[in-house]
């Protein structure tokens, strides 16, 4: 008889559900649901860089997504569901009470966006992340040596901190405080305590500062140094933590029958979606995986004995079991890619938002109005791509840099702003855009002459999410840039599958997740190699990115 498993990657929009052959590997259905709040934009401020998430999102859409990919599949297939796992975005934090539910679950701060999970783009915390970096280069345990020496707005404390200072009501009510990564698993198995939830340790190590070496959390007296509001968080968060390849438990009744599944599922630990993306793309050490999405993550894996006490700067972490257990799971990333790209698109979204309608309202239906403007957005990427990717890249004098949500890597700066030099009276829209792909590309180059730098090396690198899959000619820029091959992942869910090979190692089909990974890989799709004359010129352009980057840092912010 057949066994299946279920991988749950929970994306910056959206769920998917994936329901894998755990013998093989062979995707058996999909579905995906958007987080019905977020597409609204509740509780978001863009202007404030403040993203935040509703509890009730991640539970909707889970059971509305899991329910249709078991509908795509035999009848007999839900008994015969034997693991599940989670990935989620990172770090995405929200205080909790006693219980351990999310306090915007409660009805007292059912609209409140400090009490909801701070998605991992939520920059409201730049102060308090910079107050995180100084204290411990001043305090006798530097808590950020093995996070690349800076700690982020991005992370767990900070966006803590952040949220105590700013809100009495849930200061007053917060008992502790849970990463999306552990809550799902812990609502799944019916976990009715805080103290009871399986902490990650991937999100403990890269967010949270946890690390053997201070056994655990920072100590209570840096804590309430750097917030005396954070007294008594230590003792009621965690000092254990778990890889993803165990079991947290088995799914509860009212889970089993919300899901259509048995009480018989094992429920994985979870883990960021870009660690067990990595795994889905078969990570092997000194292989730069790179997650493309609205931002990018870059993820490795290294032996104890090539990293030994070598601690890398400027990255988002080194952890020991935090992709692979047995291994150091080594974090970078942009942080905007994609969104970049989005960024652009919506500035020239304005005319057809704002002026189209009015001239077509005589002719058209507001139905068929809107239809057309969602259409013409939908096409505007599609269409610049196509004329960008003519253009020489000698004729292309525009130099832009990559830092529209900060950059992440290398050396974490959140209060960096993007730049466009170059302009002419002869710019035109697709020129700008190919500007913009190639500074994701020197972006990319960065992150991968750091690692370097700091003696890691990378023999191959291996791309995977929808940019990867759908654009050729971003990835092919990239490839020039960085001057290696980049190999594409067959498939669109390699986060999803990833979480499937931890649910198949944690249900116990396979020991190991190496096991896992060499039994129900995807292969690949594509392999991309550098052109030489491109090679070369973009090893000039290059250095006015980087010059221009300099400048962008000393001056603009």
């Amino acid at each position: 008889m057949a066994r299946y498993v279920i991988g749950l990657d929970y994306g910056t929009d959206s769920v998917r559900t994936l329901i894998a052959n755990a013998e093989t590997g062979e995707c058996v259905a999909t579905s995906v649901k958007q987080y019905k709040r977020w597409r609204k934009r509740l509780y978001c401020n863009p202007s404030l860089n403040q993203w935040r998430q509703h509890p009730k999102d991640y539970l909707e859409s889970l059971e509305t997504s899991v329910r249709e990919a078991l509908s795509q599949c035999a009848p007999d297939v839900a008994s015969q569901v034997v693991g599940i796992a989670f990935d989620t975005t990172g770090s995405t934090p929200a205080f909790t009470d006693e219980t351990g539910t999310p306090l915007a679950m409660l009805p007292e701060f059912s609209d409140n966006p400090n009490a909801m999970f701070l998605l991992w783009k939520d920059h409201t915390a730049i102060a308090e992340a910079e107050e995180i970096t100084r204290l411990c280069k001043q305090w006798k345990i530097d808590y950020t040596k093995y996070l690349g020496g800076v700690y982020n707005a991005e992370w767990f404390w900070a966006k803590a901190v952040h949220v105590l200072r700013e809100d009495d009501s849930v200061a007053s009510m917060a008992y502790s405080i849970v990463e999306c990564c552990d809550w799902l698993p812990a609502v799944l198995t019916g976990v009715r305590a805080s103290k009871d939830i399986v902490r990650s340790r991937c999100a403990g190590g890269h967010k949270a500062m946890w690390h053997n070496d201070w056994r655990g959390l920072p100590s209570e007296e840096f804590l309430i140094a750097l917030e005396p509001k954070l007294a008594g968080f230590r003792s009621r968060l965690f000092q254990e933590t778990a890889t993803a390849d165990k079991p947290v438990g088995r799914l509860c009744k009212e889970w089993a029958d919300r899901l259509g599944l048995t009480t018989n599922v094992i429920v994985a630990g979870g883990a960021f979606d870009c660690h067990m993306g990595a795994v889905g793309a078969s990570v092997t050490p000194n292989t730069l995986v790179r997650v493309m999405g609205t931002s990018t993550c870059d993820v490795m894996v290294a032996p104890y004995d090539e990293i030994e006490d070598k601690c890398i700067k400027g990255i988002c972490g080194q952890v020991d079991g935090s992709v692979i257990p047995g291994m150091i799971g080594l974090e970078a990333g942009q942080s905007s890619f994609g969104d970049v790209y989005a960024m652009f698109s919506n500035i020239l979204e304005f005319p057809l938002r704002n002026i189209l309608p009015e001239l077509l309202r005589e002719k058209l239906t507001r139905f068929e109005i809107e239809t057309v403007i969602e259409d013409a957005c939908d096409r505007i990427i599609a269409s610049l791509t196509k004329e960008a990717e003519n253009i020489p890249i000698t004729e292309n004098t525009m130099i832009a840099t990559d830092w529209v949500n900060g950059r992440r890597t290398p050396d974490a700066n959140q209060l960096l702003k993007g730049s466009i030099c170059g302009f002419t009276l002869a710019t035109t829209a697709p020129r700008v855009f190919r500007s913009l792909v190639e500074a994701t590309a020197y972006g990319t180059k960065a992150v991968i002459d750091r690692f370097e730098s700091e003696g890691i090396r990378i023999d191959q690198v291996i791309a995977i999410g929808g940019i990867a899959l759908k654009s050729p000619f971003i990835m092919q820029t990239m490839c020039d840039v960085i001057n290696r091959p980049i190999k594409v992942c067959n498939t669109d869910q390699a986060c999803a599958l990833g979480a499937a090979m931890f649910a198949a190692t944690a249900a116990g089909v396979y020991k190991k997740v190496e096991d896992a990974v060499k039994a129900m890989n995807s292969g690949f799709s594509k392999e991309y190699h550098p052109i030489e004359t491109n090679v070369e010129i973009y090893s000039r352009l290059y250095n006015q990115y980087d010059l221009l980057g300099k400048f962008t840092e000393k001056n603009m912010y």
